[in-house]
């Protein structure tokens, strides 16, 4: 896979102790990487990283990314082959509640990052992962493409369009010019679910809080539509942007769109209800309510058109709608309802995944 371009190479995952960080943190462990961890603390009990025992597998340093003198001496120390920068405050409410905290770790903790990489300036490849929310959202219909405006109007989007300035100062300069040894990619994507997934204010989160307890869940707008993927899928893309960017120039200094194929819309009440199935209720109205009183404001739909990704890297999703459900259904109902080894159960998740891309010609997969 990824032409064993991992093996045996320094990884340094930002944000490892979270959700898509875990899941990056066990992936790599396949591919046979060193995988180094940066984070300033395990942010959800229960936690993936903890339920699937990856401090023994990585070597971990507890540090928050605002901090920089800490940021520059761990880069320095490790100098990575590769670095994933996934680190963030991620949860749209709490960015309302703290948004300074929310500016500092998504603006000033990915300006860190790279200050840190341009200072070491050694041999290394860097995708940093910012969020579909970085463009500026005018509800239109069709995906947003790399060149579309960025921005947002609410404070998680704000922060995430800052972020996409900083990392383009940065690049242009700093990591362009003949002297740099850094490359650098940018990763956008979104509406991820998957197993060990605990964060709040996520349905698929909350519903399976609650069935695990055999409770419904109440739900805001059964009817919205999203494009949901699989955290395996931008995960895939992530790895293959930085396989090329080792390999060469061609792509340095870009961005690149990761989401489901234009067919993945489904609303909220479709995923849940296939979702249900596999958690025993006899119909699915048994397992949610739906609030009639909602004074939420949602967003419109936000797809991404994923083309470029498609046209230079041979990329696209894997997985189908109906295997994306039963992944994330069965690893919850494992991890709730068994005694399964998380961690084997997860690496045979991205085994599976990995046979299915292979089986549908992904170019990755060589």
């Amino acid at each position: 896979m990824f032409s064993n371009i991992y093996s045996g190479k320094k990884v340094l995952i930002t944000g490892n102790t979270g959700f898509k960080g875990a899941w990056l943190s066990a992936w790599c462990d396949k591919l046979g990487a060193n995988i180094v961890g940066m984070s300033r603390d395990i942010p959800t009990t229960p936690s993936m990283y903890e339920t699937l025992g990856l401090s023994s597998r990585v070597e971990h340093h507890m540090l928050d990314i605002v901090d920089l003198n800490k940021v520059v001496d761990v880069i320095n120390a490790v100098r990575p082959d590769f670095v994933f920068h996934l680190a963030a405050q991620p949860i749209v409410s709490t960015s309302y509640k703290n948004p300074i905290d929310t500016f500092s770790s998504n603006v000033i903790g990915t300006a860190h990052i790279l200050e840190a990489l341009r200072r070491s300036n050694h041999n290394c490849v860097a995708v940093i992962i910012t969020s579909d929310k970085a463009y500026d959202n005018v509800e239109q219909v069709w995906g947003y493409r790399e060149i579309d405006a960025l921005g947002g109007k609410d404070i998680y989007s704000g922060s995430k369009g800052a972020a996409e300035l900083v990392i383009k100062s940065y690049i242009n300069s700093y990591f362009i010019k003949s002297d740099s040894n850094v490359r650098i990619g940018v990763a956008r994507a979104g509406n991820v679910i998957g197993g060990g997934d605990w964060a709040v204010d996520r349905i698929v989160v909350d519903c399976m809080r609650n069935w695990s307890q055999g409770e419904k869940v109440r739900i805001r707008s059964p009817n919205a539509t999203r494009p949901w993927q699989h955290v395996l899928e931008p995960l895939s893309g992530y790895l293959l942007l930085g396989k090329k960017l080792y390999e060469g120039e061609l792509l340095h200094g870009q961005a690149f769109n990761f989401g489901p194929k234009p067919d993945g819309d489904y609303t909220v009440k479709q995923l849940l209800s296939d979702l249900s199935v596999f958690w025993g209720f006899s119909t699915p109205e048994d397992s949610f309510d739906i609030e009639t009183n909602n004074s939420f404001k949602e967003a419109g739909l936000l797809k991404l058109n994923c083309d470029k990704a498609l046209f230079h890297m041979n990329w696209s999703a894997v997985l189908k709608y109906h295997e994306m459900v039963r992944f994330t259904s069965d690893w919850y109902y494992n991890y709730y309802h068994s005694d399964s080894n998380m961690m084997k159960f997860t690496i045979d998740q991205i085994q599976e995944y990995e046979e299915i891309a292979l089986s549908r010609g992904l170019a990755w997969t060589a």
